[in-house]
């Protein structure tokens, strides 16, 4: 199975015999509520509010929607910190699936997410997770990491290919294709990233990464078109129909990211990988469809 676009996961979703439930932290943020508002109507999430109630009730009020008070957790405004850790606790003690970051710095989140009492870490690396609609392009694509690992070593960009591997597996892919990019098709002992690419390759060809073909290096031109790759004479098992893209370091990944949406006029969501569940960690300033989006990938994704 692979998509082909986001309505083929938001149908995905809605299919489901039953809804996720997602634990917002600092949700008194209208942007967020109203993802969450969206989400919930349409059948995909239950909310868990965590931040200041009375902001909270009052923006739910403007957007026409009532949430039960058993579900809304009274937390001040400036207690960012007790915000996120009562909502990484309600995901911990399986009171929700998953986590969404609301008004609140990236960096007070994960404190709580990693925290060896009460966090969501699983001893290994998190990587971020993002998933396009391009113009274009036949399905969905997903270029990592462009959020989070600034610049990965040989034994991070495996752990970076085990999660969104297993996050792909999670929302129904069978075997995800994964191109390891750099500006060459050949090894290039002054390329590591070149080194990289061919050295992933043959830990997936020895099954050390499962579940997924892995090729590399590869040019971002031969992976994203065929008939390129068959004029240069590139024989590829992915050529013209990667599911992922790894980019060398996080400038390349978030660059070509931005490139999809802004000059390209793509769809993108995002989160976080590699903890117990996913974390919807989208910037303060994304749009509401984006947390949307976000939230019904990571629904897709939550085991």
């Amino acid at each position: 199975m692979v998509f082909h676009n986001f309505e083929e996961l938001i149908d995905k979703v809605k299919g489901e015999p039953s809804r996720k439930v997602m634990a917002v932290a600092c949700a008194n943020d209208e942007h967020t509520l109203e993802a969450v508002v969206h989400a919930r109507r349409e059948g995909i999430v239950e909310p868990l509010l965590v931040g200041d109630r009375k902001v909270i009730k009052e923006i739910l009020a403007s957007l026409g929607e009532e949430i039960p008070e058993e579900n809304i957790y009274d937390v001040p405004m400036e207690d960012l910190k007790g915000a996120c850790e009562k909502a990484v606790k309600l995901v911990r003690d399986g009171k929700a699936d998953f986590l969404m970051k609301g008004k609140v710095d990236t960096k007070i989140i994960l404190k709580e997410v990693v925290n060896k009492e009460y966090g969501l870490g699983q001893g290994k690396l998190m990587s971020h997770f993002s998933i396009f609609q391009v113009p274009g392009y036949h399905k969905l694509i997903v270029p990592v990491d462009g959020g989070m690992v600034p610049y990965p070593d040989l034994q991070q960009k495996k752990e970076i290919i085990e999660n969104t591997v297993d996050t792909l597996v999670s929302m129904g892919y069978d075997c995800p294709k994964v191109g390891v990019l750099a500006c060459v098709e050949k090894v290039n002992p002054k390329m590591p990233e070149s080194v990289d690419g061919a050295e992933l390759q043959a830990m997936n060809e020895r099954g050390e990464i499962k579940n997924c073909i892995v090729e590399g290096p590869i040019q971002y031109d031969c992976a994203m078109r065929k008939d390129i790759a068959d004029f240069k004479g590139l024989e590829s098992k992915i050529a013209g129909d990667p599911d992922v893209l790894v980019a060398p370091n996080i400038h390349a990944g978030n660059i070509m990211g931005k490139m999809y949406t802004i000059s390209c006029g793509g769809k993108m969501a995002g989160f976080i990988v590699g903890a117990k569940c996913p974390i919807v960690m989208v910037s303060r300033g994304s749009s509401a469809e984006e947390k949307y989006l976000s939230i019904v990938v990571s629904t897709a994704a939550s085991k």
